[in-house]
C-alpha cells in the first residue's frame, strides 16, 4: 500500500478514507462522478442550487458527508461487517473518497487500497440535486424484491435542509426476481441504479486533471477488529503466515455489545506505528500481543467516524 508520511506536503484531504464493496458494481476511480458532476452542472444551472443555494452545502470549511452510500446486511460475520466501507462518501468540502485497484492475491493485503479525488464544492450542491432527481429520498416506495438474503443498499443524503437516509433491498440484484413489484417502483429502482453506477464506475468521459489526481493517502485513525487467530482458517495457501508484532494500543481492545468480536483504536502515532506494521502484513496475519495471537480487520476510519462505536453493525 502507497501512503503518504507526515511531514509530506499532501494538505488536509490527505487525511480523509473510505472503501467498501456493492453486488454487481465494481468499484473504480471516479471519473464517472466527475462525468456526473458536470452534467449536473450542465442541467442543474436553472435550478439555481449553487453555493448559498437550496442545498447550500459546499464549501472547503464544511467537511461533513454530502452524500453517502454503503452495502448493509447479507450474510457477513460481525468482523467483515464491522469492517465495510462505504461504496462511496463525497464531502460537502468536495472530497470524495472511493477504494482504488485491488490487488489479485490470496491473502490480500492488510489495508485497502484507498483514494482521495476531489470535485468543487460547488458541484457537491448539484451532485445532490442530481441524486434527489434519482429519487434519494426517506420513504420511497421501492418494495421488496422475492430475493433471499441479499445486502440493502444505503443513500445518505445531507443538505442545509437535513439528512435523509434511504435502504433499498436487494438492489443490485438485476438478475434476481421482481415478482410483487410494480412497475412504478421496477422504475425507481433502476433509476436508483443507474446513480450508483454513475458514481461509481470508471472510465468517465471527463478528463482526470478536471478534479486533480487521485491520491493514496493514510488515516489519522485505525480501528483494529480483533477475534483470535485460527491456523486452520487463516494460514491460507502458503501454509503459515509470518507472524507481526502488534505496535497499537493493548490487544483485544473493548468487546462490541452482542458482537463476538473486540475492537481497539489507534490515533497519532500509534496510528502511524499500525499503518507501517501494516505494510509487513497481510489479511490473514497472526498479530501478537501479550503472548497471545490475534486475527486483525485493520478498519480505516473516515473523517466523520472518532472510533469502533462509529463503525457499522448492520
Amino acid at each position: 500500500m502507497v501512503v503518504h508520511r507526515r511531514g509530506e506536503p499532501v494538505g488536509r484531504s490527505a487525511r480523509l478514507i473510505g472503501m467498501t464493496t456493492w453486488r454487481g458494481v465494481r468499484i473504480g476511480f471516479v471519473g464517472s462522478l466527475l462525468l456526473l458532476a458536470t452534467a449536473c452542472a450542465q442541467s442543474g444551472g436553472e435550478s439555481g442550487e449553487g453555493p448559498g443555494g437550496p442545498a447550500g452545502v459546499g464549501g472547503p470549511d464544511q467537511p461533513g458527508v454530502a452524500l453517502r452510500v454503503d452495502q448493509i446486511g447479507g450474510f457477513l460475520d460481525p468482523a467483515d461487517r464491522l469492517g465495510r466501507l462505504p461504496i462511496i462518501a463525497v464531502y460537502a468540502s468536495g472530497e470524495v473518497i472511493t477504494q482504488g485497484p485491488q490487488v489479485a492475491i490470496y491473502p490480500g493485503p492488510a489495508l485497502p487500497n484507498l483514494q482521495l479525488h476531489r470535485i468543487a464544492p460547488e458541484d457537491v450542491d448539484r451532485l445532490i440535486a442530481r441524486a434527489r432527481d434519482a429519487g434519494v429520498r426517506a420513504g420511497a416506495d421501492l418494495g421488496r424484491p422475492s430475493v433471499a438474503d441479499a445486502p440493502s443498499t444505503r443513500f445518505t443524503l445531507s443538505s442545509a435542509s437535513g439528512t435523509e437516509v434511504l435502504e433499498v433491498y436487494a438492489l443490485g440484484d438485476t438478475d434476481g426476481s421482481t415478482d410483487g413489484l410494480t412497475e412504478a417502483q421496477r422504475t425507481a429502482r433502476e433509476k436508483l441504479r443507474n446513480l450508483l453506477t454513475e458514481l461509481t464506475e470508471p472510465g468517465g468521459l471527463v478528463e482526470a486533471d478536471r478534479a486533480g489526481a487521485a491520491e493514496p493517502y493514510r488515516p489519522e485513525g485505525v480501528a483494529a477488529v480483533a477475534t483470535p487467530w485460527r491456523a486452520d482458517r487463516n494460514a491460507g495457501p502458503a501454509g503459515q503466515q509470518p507472524e507481526v508484532a502488534w505496535p497499537g494500543p493493548a490487544l483485544p481492545g473493548a468487546s462490541l455489545p452482542g458482537l463476538d468480536v473486540h475492537c481497539v483504536e489507534a490515533h497519532g502515532a500509534d496510528a502511524d506505528a499500525v499503518l507501517a506494521a501494516a505494510e509487513k502484513a497481510n489479511a490473514n496475519t497472526p498479530w501478537t500481543a501479550g503472548g497471545k495471537r490475534w486475527q486483525l480487520r485493520l478498519r480505516p476510519l473516515l473523517p466523520d467516524e472518532a472510533g469502533c462505536a462509529d463503525l457499522p453493525v448492520e
